[in-house]
């Protein structure tokens, strides 16, 4: 597992983990104004959640179609791929 971790792939991974979900949560929060469930009761709550993730995988898939960015999933750090292992 240790050298999985160290490896290129495995630096990478790492430092995208990190910033996946807080962005996520960010824009849910911030661009889309959703801070509170408006229906009460856990089944209602997961369906209003689930409507809000798809809103923001369309809202994703979006942007990355009108900036060309297809086909990418990692944000690869500058300078990382000059970098010696």
């Amino acid at each position: 597992m240790e050298t999985n971790v160290n490896t290129k792939l495995g630096k990478l991974l790492r430092v995208n983990r990190s910033i996946q979900a807080e962005g996520t949560f960010a824009m849910v929060k911030e661009d889309m104004r959703f801070r509170r469930f408006l229906l009460r009761g856990s089944v209602k709550a997961e369906a209003e959640w689930t409507l809000m993730a798809i809103a923001c995988n369309i809202l994703k898939l979006f942007h990355k179609m009108s900036t060309g960015r297809l086909g990418t999933c990692l944000a690869v750090p500058t300078g990382f791929l000059e970098d010696s292992a």
